[in-house]
């Protein structure tokens, strides 16, 4: 049996699902934009290909090996887009929280279903079908459950908007013993640079006690004024606006010390390094076309 357990952020890496780029579909339609990034380089004639997308997780993939993670990866789905496996699920504590995501992503779910059948099926749940929450949003930092949201009464308009406030009660009944605190981000679905599509577009952990950070990334000042107050100013690498909208906050850590980051990402990597930690750099520029970068196309099972 997989004795999954995930407490935090950084720990340790032991196992993950790696999203997919093969068999990745055609280029969407413009009605068929899931967020205004990907509908930017659709417009545009940019959209990513897919010889280009599997050079990019094999990448990640290739450092997965080098620090001896077990890597699982989703049974091919045709002309599906299953890189971004942080959506379909993730993991508190020993329970693995299955996503209510967009429907006509169900079918990314049944692909990892041969390792949910090697979890103790009680300790595999599904939130009830009013509440929308994916893993992108979803991020535990020791004794927090830090989830984003939009409180908007427009919620429903946004396809960009992906975890509701039904999501946060529902998180806050499930683990009881974990702190849940909410961040309402700013959402937009036309201009990506104003888009928080996740939390992890706007902020992350690293380490033991940092954190990199996009302000105006949430709707509230309080909210980015509470994670000052926990991490101190002098921990957070503060990110521009386009430095958020090529997805610098959205990193994964293999371990507390180590990062994996886009080679591309100089100011926030040279930073990581001045504080001692090893980065990982691997192109993946062309994933990140379509608002997701790194911590969206890894969903951790096992952290020491």
């Amino acid at each position: 049996m997989l004795q999954i357990n995930i407490h935090n952020e950084t720990s340790r890496l032991r196992a993950v699902v790696l999203g997919t780029a093969e068999s990745n579909g055609p280029t969407p339609a413009i009605d068929e934009a899931y967020d205004p990034k990907s509908l930017e380089h659709i417009k545009a004639g940019t959209y990513p290909v897919e010889k280009d997308m599997l050079k990019e997780i094999n990448a990640i993939d290739a450092v997965f090996q080098k620090y001896d993670v077990k890597v699982y990866r989703p049974n091919l789905i045709e002309n599906c887009n299953q890189i971004f496996t942080r959506d379909i699920g993730f993991v508190i504590g020993d329970t693995f929280v299955k996503s209510n995501i967009l429907p006509d992503r169900e079918l990314e779910l049944e692909a990892i279903q041969y390792v949910l059948d090697e979890m103790n099926p009680l300790k595999v749940v599904r939130p009830p079908e009013e509440v929308h929450i994916e893993g992108g949003d979803v991020m535990l930092w020791n004794d927090y459950i830090f989830v984003g949201t939009y409180k908007g009464g427009d919620y429903k308009d946004y396809i960009t908007a992906r975890t509701n406030l039904q999501g946060v009660a529902y998180l806050k009944e499930t683990f009881p013993n974990k702190i849940v605190k909410e961040f309402d981000l700013v959402k937009s679905k036309i201009e990506a640079r104003d888009n928080a599509l996740h939390l992890d577009c706007c902020f992350q952990p690293v380490g033991k006690n940092k954190g990199i950070i996009y302000k105006n990334g949430f709707r509230e000042e309080a909210d980015y004024e509470f994670l000052v107050g926990l991490f101190g100013k002098e921990n957070l690498f503060h990110i521009e606006r386009e430095e958020m909208y090529h997805m610098f906050s959205n990193v994964f850590s293999i371990d507390d010390n180590v990062v994996v980051s886009e080679r591309n990402f100089t100011r926030l990597n040279n930073w990581l390094r001045d504080n001692g930690f090893i980065v990982e750099e691997v192109p993946y520029a062309e994933i990140a076309k379509q608002e997701g970068l790194l911590r969206c196309s890894t969903l951790p099972l096992i952290r020491d």
